[in-house]
């Protein structure tokens, strides 16, 4: 994210309010939260931009992320929703977009969800750790013809103090895709985002080529020392049992 206020125009990047909140494009039924925000540099650009009429801070917010992430950019994504315990991110079903029966695009659809889970996991990370996509599903169960569809992510208060007490971990970061112009019941895609979070010094030490293979340095080891240690106590049961 660094360069990420160089997006900006420089009338908005030399705005800096002393609290770091961000309340303007909260839901209706969004309860409030009683967790202050953390600092880092997803926080300060809502900061910056938190005073502006919604249309007008949506369209910088989407144009600054977009340019961060090029590929990202280049789908017309829109963040109508930016807050630490929601956002929302939508899709025009324009051509651009689309696969060869008109529907959105399911490469388009995953990198909507993507985008909105691995956002408002950035708005609770702090600066000292980086956050990776470590696998995800989507299910499809019927296209999307027309009109425009959300990724809608949000994170409970409990979730948020968890990734924030936890330096290094991971996390299914709930996601819906609605289907805005459509009356079916049925939703038309299922998705299940599963997200990790490393220090950064780690990261760093593994590109370094420094860490230390005997200890614990990824992510998979604490999994699967968990699971072991439940085969050996289920085992142990058997054992017990004869």
């Amino acid at each position: 994210m660094s360069g990420l206020f160089k997006k900006l125009p420089k009338k908005l990047a030399k705005k800096l309010p002393v609290k770091v909140s961000d309340t303007t494009s909260m839901q209706l039924d969004q309860p409030k939260s009683s967790l202050k925000p953390i600092n880092n540099q997803f926080t300060k650009l809502l900061s910056i931009t938190k005073y502006l009429p919604s249309a007008a801070r949506s369209k910088i917010l989407s144009k600054a992320f977009g340019k961060v992430v090029p590929y990202v950019g280049t789908t017309g994504i829109c963040y109508e929703t930016v807050d630490p315990n929601q956002v929302i991110v939508s899709l025009d079903n324009d051509k651009a977009v689309q696969n060869h029966i008109g529907s959105i695009h399911a490469v388009a659809i995953t990198l909507l969800a993507e985008t909105a889970t691995g956002f408002i996991l950035g708005l609770n990370l702090p600066s000292d750790r980086v956050l990776l996509i470590k696998s995800y599903s989507v299910n499809f169960y019927r296209p999307i013809k027309k009109g425009q569809i959300a990724a809608v992510a949000s994170l409970s208060d409990e979730q948020r103090q968890h990734i924030l007490d936890t330096p290094k971990g991971e996390m299914v970061i709930p996601c819906v895709i609605e289907d805005r112009e459509s009356d079916s019941d049925r939703d038309p895609i299922t998705v299940e985002m599963l997200w990790a979070w490393i220090p950064k010094s780690e990261l760093e030490a593994r590109r370094q080529g420094k860490t230390d293979n005997s200890s614990d340095t990824t992510l998979d080891a604490n999994t699967q020392s968990d699971n072991e240690q439940s085969d050996h106590a289920d085992d142990d049961k058997k054992d017990e049992n004869l």
